[in-house]
Formats: structure tokens, C-alpha cells, sequence
């Protein structure tokens, strides 16, 4: 009591100093600038703060600096430090407050002497320790440490209340009419409390704060809208909030723009915690034809750590269908970090007795790992691993109305380590491989594959230089290691394969030994050898049994060694050419046209591996039922993992001619500009020293042309060099007669090309003359660039166009209305339309469309059609559709379409399948992360509902 006394005084003290009229009398201060602003501090403390913010000190000090009020406030210091000095030293303290207490008001302060009570007017503000209390009136009493503060009435506001109080403590904010609060408990009454908890603010009429911090709540009010009059509130009749953490409600229901909706829960929760909390996840609810009504996606959510967390679900029909599912995150700063998730299915269709009931098990797994490049910069694990069992799809509820996943014929898996040693120039790396095929239920696998590497380098170059370089040290050569164990089996036979008889294992070696010199100056020669070597655990010799007229194989284990060896050397040089126009017929503006022709001559050699002495192809003698003999030639190790070296001896001479035509010319400003009139014209082909029937090969040309900044033209064609022929009963073969000794070019086979296009506001515009100012033409490089990003396939997620236009319904905000320059309401409509066309020209080689005559068939023609586009109608409505057309089965493509609507709240959103099959997904749900789950609605079509459409 002493001590809250003495504070009281040192109050008193300082109040009587600046009060100029009566004591118990408000007094208005003449100065703006001028503020009642005093520091009451503990019992021992030596420091008094005037209203000027000055310190005095209750010692001796040089009164002739001080005024007459610094004067009165250290004289009276003086006297309650003497009289409590030795009380300080001998005693320790007890009770009261312990820390400053510093208060202010703009109007001014009176002090009750009677009640020892200090009012506070007119933007007042107390602060003690983490609280910091503002309001228009604050009333404090510190001899029982309590502090009450209030608004004042006032008809000209909107509320009829300025400056109610503001409570803040921590790092929580709370609104309110009226606090009660006590310095020592920490506890408080509020009445009206308004106070935002993550993204979800609450409201009580009457609540009270612990000293915890925990506040209970009467007749409050939760909800995720931001606006002051709530679109939608759960109604809760008592609460108690933790804050940052969370709010445990009893009874409360759903109040949807003011009306109360018969939806009603006896307990519930929300989580606040910034970090990782665990918690229940609401389950959704609907009904399936097959399967009957289920409850899906409900589960629990562990919170582990901040590195990684576990989410478990499941799944629950009434015809007795089930399922489970695991999910985790997982992340350690500068290290790695990565996802993973199992779900497995027990799926029931039909009731179960009758004859059209079935059951089947399926699984998904799905891992995605990624290494931080700083972790270490010689080593690395990556991981994207999507296995699927073939029926897993099909039972699975998303996937019934996602296009992108039905259709997808081929899952594939990887896993990826890899490691290098500087020091030597070394690198290793090994890779686990699956491949699915949905359709027919087959699998691919690699495990492991393991590659070992060494850079190239010169063995022959001197450690150290002196002169030039020799040619022997321009000779470097490199190795290449490959290990791998492979299977190609079906879904339900992995397991149960051997590791010996059914895998596939090998290890392969490469040295490639390579040079580069330079003849003459300008000629280019570059030698190369190239050595392969295969190491096989088995071989398959195979025989003919001629009484059940089938082919033996009998495998034989042990270590095989199976190689080959080819070399070439290439010749190239470039030639330059120039031409510089008649200036009379051209003028000036064309300076001059450079070609650049770059000959090359390749010559490549490899022995016939298929000879017996090399042992790597072999013969049996077949007689058929006949009594024909023949001789089969097969290759022990063909189906080897590395297959096995060709027959036949080899010697390619290959000719390719590289044009290349540029142009300069001179601008308006008499500027030399560079432009490319054909990036690239090339043409190739080769001969074979060592056949005896048809050397040459068919030609290939390649035409480059940069048409524009942002798009190159490609075309590559390919022109038969034999002609076709017919044999004596009339059909049609390629012959051993050349197209040129026929006095005919090489035969066209064919080309494809595709073409696609933006078109958008600012796109349209500037092709009608608009935008060119420098504003508008920014405006269009930022279009053109997200023009970029929607440019999608035909076959796009659904769900992915109803992300998009939930993402563009959120960017297109609010706010007041923009206006054009003559005073109207700017109107626009953001929208944008991509085209995208194909077309393919083949030979159509059916019998019936050969020309006798020409001895050439007709060409036919492949075309696709596709479009995508997205249409803003206005703030928070957005459309995206895709659709396309087939020409050649004369039927329009998948066609989707999808409605998103912003509804500040909550979002709604539709998307519709509309060809082949159509079905439809509708989805309402709150935008808040805390309520998406609680408040949704979601109804889809069944997958045995949709109708094919025609």
C-alpha cells in the first residue's frame, strides 16, 4: 500500500504543479503543441518525467536552470524521496506495480483527490508494459491499479460513439466500447470486443480476459468477411479464444446475410496458430450411383514439427466401399525438401450377391523430392515418382471429372542421384525408372541405372607447354560407363518376377577417341574412333524342333562379352560470298547481301560384326512341314539390354551444303541494320560404299526462316531418292531405280506445321492503328507477355481453367471507376482468344490411290483445329473455355467450359464438359484457408451419368 500511495502522491504532486485553476476543475490548455503527458514510476525509482519530458531528479540538483514548474515538481519529489528512502533500502518490494506507467491527453487531465482517481480527456492514451490502451476517456486508479476506458458521445459520427477504445497487448489488437483492465491481475472486462485472429475476425458482447490472455466470450460472433457488415457469420453462443492460437465455441449456427440458417453444430473449433497445429478436416458428403452416399476427404491433420507434418484421410460408402490415404510435407531450410502421398482404395460396385457386383483394390504413390542447390554442389538427390495402379483413376472421384487425368495413357516415375568427383574429372549418377501404360496395364522398369562418367582429356599432352602444340596432343578421348537392370512386365506380375530369369542386366562401355585439325588453313579435319563394349550375364541359343514345329531357346548363363568399333573423319570449310546491288536499279538503301555456303564431307567406316568369327550372330536350320530347309540367322544376345552390333559392313559418305543469306541495309537515319533473309537452307545426303542395293539415301532438306521477332518459320522435308515399282502380280514396292534416272526429282514424302495465335484488346487495337503512344505499347509488352502463358492444349484441365479464373476474378479487385478523357465510365472487358492450327501432308499409300501413270501416290492432308479462351465480364465473373475441331474424323474435339464468380466471401464456380461426354462440377465454398473446408458445397455429376454427346 506504501508503495501504490507514494505513486498516487508523486500523481498528485505533478497534477497540482500544471493545473492552473481549480484542482477538481477541467482546464482547457491554450498551446496546440502542449500535452498533459506524465511517467508515475515505481517505488526506488529516482527519475520524475514533467510534461515537457524533462527528467528530474530527486537529488541535489541546480535549481537556477529550472522554472517555476520544474521548480515545484523536484522540491515535492524531494520531500516523498526523503520519507521513503529508508523504507526502499530496508524492505523489499511487494505487491502494486512494478514498471512505469505513462499516460497522456490532448484535451486534459483531472485528478480526484477524494477517490484518488485520474480522467484522462480527449485522445488519451495509457501505456504499461506490452499494453498500450488509446480511447477518447480513460479513467485510472492507481492505488487499486485499475485503468477503464470509453468512448464519448457524439451525434455527428456514424456510430454515435468517437473514440472508443483501442486495447492492445502482445501483439493482439482489441476493439471495443468499453475495457476494464488491472495492472496487476491483467485481467479485463469488455463489453463489444472486435478483435482479428488470422484471417477470421470475432466479436462478443461481453467478454473477460484472464491474465493468461485467454478471453471468454458471450453472444459472439466469428467469421472470414472483412467488412464491417458481414456477408455471412457463425453465430456463437459462448467461446473462448486463445489468441494466435485458437476458439473453442459451444453452440452455434450459420447466419448467412442476417437470416439464420438451419444449420446448427454443438461444439467446434477454429485453429489461429501461425505455425503447424494439428487438427480434425471436415469430411465432404454427396452421393454416387454405384457406390451409394459416401463421406470422403474427412480425416486428421498431425502437426509433427516446422520440418514436416502428416495428413490422413479417408473415404466411407454405404454399399461398402472404402479407402485410405496418407499425405506429408517435409522441409529442411538450405537442404531439401519434398512431398509424399499413398492412398489406397477397396472399391464395392453393385449390391453385393447379385451378379453384377464387383470389388477391387487399387493404390496411388507419389513422391517429389528436390535437393537444394547450395546444399552441395557435388552431389544431389532428386524424386518424382507417380504410381498408379490402372483401376485407381477410374474408382477415384477427382478423377472422374478431370479430363487431363482420364485420358492419360503413361505414368512415369524417376529417381535421380548423382555425385561428382572434380579432382579426376569423374561423375556418377543412377536413376530408377517406371513407366506405365494405363491402358494395358504394362509396366517398364529400371532398377538401378547407373551411369559412370569421365570428362574428356588429352593422355598424350604435355604437363607442361613449351612451343606449339603437337598434333598427337590435340588427341583427347572420354569414357562412359553404363550399368543398368531392367523388366517389361504386366501390373500384377511385378512382384512375382525373378530378379535372374526375368530381369535384364548388362554393363556397357564407351571410349570415344576424337581430334580436331586444321589443313591448308581453311580446311577442318576432325578424325574420330569410337569402341563399344556390352558384358552380358546370359545368351539365348535357339534351335528348331522339327516334329512340333517350333523354335527352341535355351538360356544359357554366364559372362559374355560382346563389342564393336566404328571411325570417321570429317572434312568443312566455309565459303563467303558477296553481292553489291546496282545503285542505279536499287539505290542505297540495300548496302550489300553476304552468303555463307559451308560444304561438309563426312566418311564413316565399320567392319560386318555379323561374321562368324566374332561369334555374335549365329544360324540354325529350320525345315518346315514341307519338307522346306532354310537357314534362320538370329543374334544370341538380341534381346540383350544393349542390344547387339549390326550386320553388315559399313562405309557412309555423307555431303551436307549449310547456306546461310543475310542482307544490310540503311534506315531512315542512315543506319546499317542486319536482317536474315534465310536463316538456314540445308541440304544432306549420303551414299554406302559397302551395299549392293540402293546406296544413295532419300535427301533431306531443312528450311530455316525468321519471319518475325518472335516466331521462326521450320519446315523440314525429305525427298525419296528410289522410285516405286510394281512387281508382276501388280503391287507396289520400292525399287532399286533412282527418281533422277527417271529424269524426276526425289519424291516429296510429306511435311507438318503448326501456327498458333493470341488475340487480346491491346493486340486488336494496335493491328487497327491504336497504342502508339509509349504508355499503350508497355501495356502491350505486358500483355503480350501473359498472352504467352495462355496458350493452352485442347486437352487442358478443367480444373485448371477454374483456377484461372478464380486468380483473375481475385486480380480484378474493386475500387471507384475509372473515366476516359471525355468524362465517361472507362468500360472494358479483359478477354483473350488463342488459335491453334495443324496440318500435316503424308503419301496416302493405299493400293487403290496409286497413279500407274506418274507411279506416285496422291497426298492427303491431316488438319486440327483448337481454341482456348478467357473472358472477364466484369469484377469477380470470369469465363475460360477450350474447345477444337477434328477434320478428319469431321467431330468437334474435347470441349470444355468453366464460370468462376468472385462473391467477396465466397467463391462459386461451374465447369462443364461438353464433348464427347458431358458432365458438369459445381463448387461453392469460403475463400478463408479456415472455413474452405468447414463451408463448401460441392455437386458433380456421376460418371454413369454422363451423356455422350453427338
Amino acid at each position: 500500500m506504501r508503495k501504490q500511495s507514494t505513486i498516487a502522491a508523486l500523481m498528485f504532486a505533478a497534477i497540482s504543479c500544471m493545473m492552473v485553476a481549480n484542482p477538481g476543475m477541467p482546464s482547457k490548455k491554450k498551446d496546440k503543441k502542449a500535452q498533459v503527458d506524465s511517467t508515475a514510476v515505481a517505488v526506488g525509482d529516482s527519475v520524475f518525467v514533467d510534461s515537457l519530458g524533462n527528467e528530474i531528479i530527486s537529488t541535489e540538483a541546480d535549481t537556477t536552470q529550472m522554472d517555476s514548474l520544474q521548480k515545484a515538481i523536484w522540491k515535492h519529489n524531494k520531500v516523498v524521496d526523503d520519507s521513503i528512502h529508508q523504507d526502499s533500502i530496508n524492505r523489499k518490494k511487494s505487491g502494486g506495480i512494478d514498471a512505469p506507467v505513462s499516460y497522456q491527453a490532448d484535451d486534459s487531465l483531472v485528478y480526484d483527490a477524494h477517490n484518488k482517481v485520474a480522467h484522462l480527456f480527449g485522445n488519451s492514451n495509457v501505456k504499461y508494459q506490452n499494453m498500450d490502451l488509446s480511447s477518447d476517456r480513460i479513467s485510472m486508479d492507481l492505488d487499486k491499479s485499475n485503468v477503464k476506458a470509453m468512448g464519448t458521445p457524439d451525434s455527428s459520427t456514424k456510430e454515435g460513439v468517437k473514440g472508443k477504445p483501442i486495447f492492445k497487448i502482445g501483439g493482439d489488437t482489441y476493439d471495443t466500447d468499453t475495457i476494464k483492465f488491472n495492472f496487476k491481475s491483467k485481467k479485463a472486462l469488455i463489453n463489444n470486443v472486435y478483435t482479428a485472429q488470422e484471417d477470421g475476425f470475432l466479436r462478443g458482447m461481453k467478454s473477460k480476459r484472464d491474465s493468461s490472455g485467454t478471453v471468454y466470450l458471450k453472444h459472439a460472433t466469428y467469421t472470414t468477411c472483412d467488412d464491417p457488415h458481414p456477408d455471412f457469420y457463425i453465430s456463437l453462443s459462448r467461446a473462448k479464444m486463445r489468441p494466435n492460437k485458437d476458439v473453442v465455441f459451444g453452440p452455434a449456427h450459420l447466419v448467412v446475410c442476417d437470416v439464420p440458417v438451419p444449420i446448427a453444430i454443438p461444439y467446434g473449433f477454429f485453429p489461429f496458430s501461425k505455425s503447424y497445429s494439428s487438427g480434425f478436416i471436415m469430411p465432404t458428403y454427396g452421393d454416387e450411383s454405384a457406390r451409394g452416399f459416401y463421406l470422403r476427404d474427412g480425416g486428421y491433420y498431425f502437426a509433427m514439427s516446422d520440418k514436416w507434418d502428416l495428413k490422413l484421410l479417408g473415404e466411407i460408402y454405404t454399399k461398402g466401399s472404402w479407402g485410405l490415404s496418407a499425405a506429408s510435407n517435409y522441409r529442411k531450410r538450405y537442404k531439401y525438401s519434398g512431398s509424399f502421398f499413398f492412398s489406397y482404395q477397396d472399391t464395392k460396385n453393385g449390391d453385393k450377391g447379385m451378379p453384377d457386383f464387383t470389388e477391387q483394390e487399387s493404390f496411388k504413390l507419389q513422391w517429389s523430392h528436390r535437393q537444394d542447390s547450395k546444399a552441395n554442389p557435388f552431389s544431389s538427390l532428386s524424386a518424382s515418382v507417380n504410381f498408379a495402379t490402372s483401376s485407381y483413376e477410374r474408382n477415384n472421384l477427382s478423377s472422374l471429372y478431370n479430363p487431363q487425368t482420364m485420358t492419360q495413357s503413361t505414368r512415369t516415375s524417376s529417381v535421380n542421384w548423382s555425385t561428382t568427383f572434380s579432382s579426376i574429372g569423374m561423375s556418377l549418377s543412377s536413376t530408377a525408372n517406371l513407366s506405365q501404360n494405363m491402358r494395358d496395364s504394362s509396366i517398364a522398369m529400371t532398377l538401378p541405372d547407373l551411369n559412370i562418367s569421365i570428362s574428356r582429356f588429352y593422355p598424350f599432352r604435355r604437363k607442361k607447354m613449351v612451343g606449339d602444340e603437337r598434333w598427337y596432343e590435340k588427341i583427347a578421348m572420354s569414357y562412359t560407363g553404363h550399368i543398368s537392370n531392367s523388366i517389361n512386365t504386366k501390373e500384377d506380375k511385378l512382384m512375382h518376377s525373378s530378379l535372374i530369369k526375368d530381369w535384364r542386366n548388362g554393363w556397357q562401355h564407351q571410349i570415344p577417341v576424337s581430334a580436331s585439325f586444321t589443313l591448308f588453313k581453311y580446311l577442318n579435319v576432325s578424325p574420330s574412333f569410337n569402341f563399344t563394349d556390352r558384358m552380358y550375364t546370359n545368351k539365348v541359343e535357339k534351335s528348331w524342333d522339327s516334329e512340333k514345329q517350333i523354335e527352341k531357346s535355351d538360356t544359357i548363363y554366364g559372362f559374355n562379352n560382346v563389342y564393336n568399333w566404328n571411325m570417321s573423319v570429317g572434312l568443312s570449310t566455309k565459303l563467303y560470298g558477296f553481292w553489291i546491288p546496282n545503285r542505279k536499279l536499287f539505290g542505297n538503301r540495300i548496302d550489300r547481301i553476304r552468303h555463307v555456303f559451308t560444304p561438309t564431307v563426312n566418311f564413316s567406316y565399320a567392319p560386318d560384326f555379323g561374321a562368324s568369327r566374332y561369334g555374335f550372330w549365329d544360324t540354325y536350320q529350320k525345315t518346315d512341314a514341307d519338307g522346306n530347309v532354310s537357314l534362320v540367322s538370329y543374334s544370341p544376345y538380341q534381346n540383350a539390354l544393349y542390344g547387339v552390333p549390326g550386320k553388315g559392313k559399313s562405309g557412309n559418305i555423307s555431303f551436307t551444303l549449310g547456306n546461310n543469306l543475310e542482307m544490310k541495309w540503311r534506315d531512315k537515319n542512315d543506319s546499317l541494320k542486319k536482317v536474315s533473309l534465310i536463316d538456314a537452307f540445308d541440304i544432306n545426303m549420303s551414299y554406302n560404299t559397302a551395299a549392293k542395293v540402293r546406296p544413295w539415301s532419300d535427301m533431306n532438306i531443312n528450311l530455316r526462316l525468321k519471319w518475325w521477332k518472335n516466331y521462326t518459320f521450320n519446315m523440314n522435308a525429305v525427298f525419296a531418292t528410289y522410285a516405286y515399282e510394281l512387281d508382276d502380280q501388280g503391287n507396289v514396292f520400292v525399287g532399286n531405280h533412282t527418281e533422277w534416272g527417271k529424269g524426276r526429282f526425289g519424291r516429296f514424302q510429306g511435311m507438318s506445321q503448326n501456327f498458333s495465335f493470341t488475340l487480346n484488346p491491346e493486340k486488336l487495337k494496335k493491328l487497327f492503328g491504336g497504342g502508339d503512344d509509349d504508355d499503350d505499347k508497355d501495356k502491350n509488352r505486358k500483355s503480350d507477355d501473359d498472352d504467352e502463358g495462355m496458350d493452352t492444349d485442347i486437352e487442358s484441365n478443367v480444373d485448371d481453367n477454374i483456377e484461372k479464373g478464380k486468380t483473375a476474378a481475385k486480380k480484378s479487385g474493386g475500387g471507384k471507376a475509372k473515366t476516359d478523357s471525355d468524362g465517361y465510365m472507362a468500360f472494358k472487358m479483359p478477354w483473350s482468344l488463342t488459335f491453334g492450327y495443324g496440318v500435316t501432308m503424308r503419301e496416302d499409300t493405299r493400293r487403290e490411290k496409286f497413279n500407274e501413270k506418274t507411279m506416285r501416290y496422291p497426298y492427303k492432308f491431316t488438319q486440327t483445329l483448337n481454341m482456348s479462351g478467357n473472358i472477364r465480364l466484369s469484377d469477380g465473373w470470369n469465363i475460360s473455355f477450350s474447345s477444337g475441331y477434328d477434320f478428319e474424323n469431321s467431330k468437334i474435339s474435347m470441349t470444355t467450359a468453366s464460370l468462376a464468380r468472385d462473391l467477396h466471401c465466397f467463391n462459386m464456380s461451374c465447369s462443364v464438359v461438353l464433348a464427347p461426354y458431358t458432365s458438369y462440377n459445381f463448387t461453392f465454398r469460403c475463400n478463408a484457408a479456415t472455413l474452405t473446408d468447414a463451408l463448401k458445397y460441392d455437386k458433380r455429376s456421376g460418371y454413369s451419368n454422363a451423356v455422350k454427346w453427338y
